[in-house]
């Protein structure tokens, strides 16, 4: 979502003393300002104002885009799974019909019976492999809520099909595992990988209601981080979900007391949820839900500086400019140092400006001619003042005639 294209013109501000010209020292301290603080991702740099209209959610991202060497390498690889153990290739379980995503059992589980369910949390034994057998990933007890994405969406997805026991391939393409951004630099971006995962365990999750307040916040933060992950690589849609389940997960109901600092900790979570909601609502043109999102931010924190920008950018983008400059004012008042506000403010000051002027010139080309209206009523006017004044004396003089010949009647 980009906020313009164009870089806006020297506007002079009043409300705020500090120059947009800033020394080093100011920006050190402005890279460590209220911006920066408590959030993974949260910084307000101009980067987030690129436009990233087009990149849709992540199951949108890359479809029918395999290139020639990745679906190469898959068809290698199926041909040698089912040569080493004669196998038909038709063991594959192609899970979505894409043939992007597909699922092999080599050790049979315990019955279709056995299998999880959603919601459940389970624990698997997981190895992953690129195309060229490099291992990226080894984990012999890796504990996850199923259907929850909290791991790469291959795995979530796969593993709903797996029985207790049984041990699967799962080949994947990039765009169900680390997509167009790859991690770190041991995945590619784009790279595709092979998964060896063996089902271990399935049990019912915590009961929300008898979890402490620690234990809340620690599985809200969980749920946060992994929100930020989906964010970072642009699968908006997927960190709107981490985040609610956050924050439903903080309000749920309770059968155990909270000491008050158990309560503020929950608070602090809360609000980062929220203000990261609301990030990623913006990037979806969610406006009316990235509004309420940083209303409830500043319902418990007025001055919290990020969800002060982030409706006023919402503001913004529905056209509401008179509403939105006293937000940003307000958080540039808290941090006059900040470009970005500046900046945002600044832009945000001309196009009020501009639209104000069209209103103006609209209002004159409507009313443009009632000024000469007056003008001829005065006129007419004048003119018609003679004419009273010759039937008001006609009347006279006929009265005094009709009165003379009454008197010369009676004598």
């Amino acid at each position: 979502m980009a906020s313009g294209g164009e870089a806006p013109e020297d506007v002079s501000l009043d409300w705020a003393s500090t120059s947009l010209d800033l020394s080093s020292l100011d920006l050190a301290k402005a890279s460590a300002s209220m911006l920066d603080s408590g959030e993974d991702f949260e910084v307000l740099h101009e980067e987030e104002e690129d436009d990233l209209s087009e990149l849709p959610p992540l199951e949108d991202v890359g479809l029918g885009k395999v290139s020639a060497a990745k679906k190469a390498s898959r068809e290698s690889g199926s041909k040698g799974a089912a040569g080493e153990g004669s196998e038909p290739a038709e063991e594959w379980l192609d899970v979505l019909g894409s043939g992007l995503l597909k699922k092999k059992t080599v050790v049979s589980g315990q019955g279709v019976e056995s299998r999880p369910l959603k919601g459940q949390d389970v624990t698997v034994r997981l190895r992953a492999t690129l195309e060229d057998s490099t291992v990226v990933e080894e984990n012999p007890g890796l504990t996850f809520t199923l259907g929850d994405c909290d791991v790469m969406q291959a795995l979530d997805l796969c593993v709903q099909l797996m029985e207790m026991g049984e041990t699967a391939l799962i080949m994947s393409d990039a765009k169900y595992c680390y997509g167009q951004q790859g991690r770190s630099s041991d995945v590619s971006p784009d790279a595709a990988l092979t998964l060896e995962v063996e089902l271990l365990a399935a049990r019912d999750a915590p009961d929300l209601e008898l979890l402490s307040g620690k234990e809340k916040a620690e599985l809200a933060n969980r749920k946060r981080e992994r929100g930020n992950s989906h964010y970072q690589r642009a699968d908006y849609v997927l960190a709107i979900n981490s985040y609610d389940l956050a924050l439903k997960a903080i309000g749920s109901s309770s059968k155990v007391n909270f000491s008050p600092e158990e309560e503020a900790e929950l608070l602090e979570v809360k609000v980062k949820c929220l203000n990261n909601l609301a990030a990623s609502q913006l990037k979806l043109d969610h406006y009316e839900a990235a509004l309420k999102s940083c209303n409830c931010v500043l319902e418990h924190q007025p001055d919290n500086i990020k969800a002060l920008f982030r409706k006023g950018k919402v503001l913004v983008q529905q056209g509401e400019y008179s509403e939105a400059i006293p937000i940003l004012k307000a958080a540039l008042k808290l941090e006059p140092s900040n470009k970005t506000i500046h900046a945002e403010l600044s832009k945000l000051v001309k196009k009020h400006a501009d639209q104000k002027s069209v209103e103006t010139e609209m209002y004159r080309k409507m009313l443009g001619n009632a000024g000469s209206r007056p003008t001829k009523c005065k006129d007419k006017s004048s003119r018609t003042i003679p004419w009273k004044w010759l039937f008001g004396a006609t009347a006279v003089a006929l009265g005094g005639v009709a009165l003379s010949v009454v008197i010369a009647a009676r004598n």
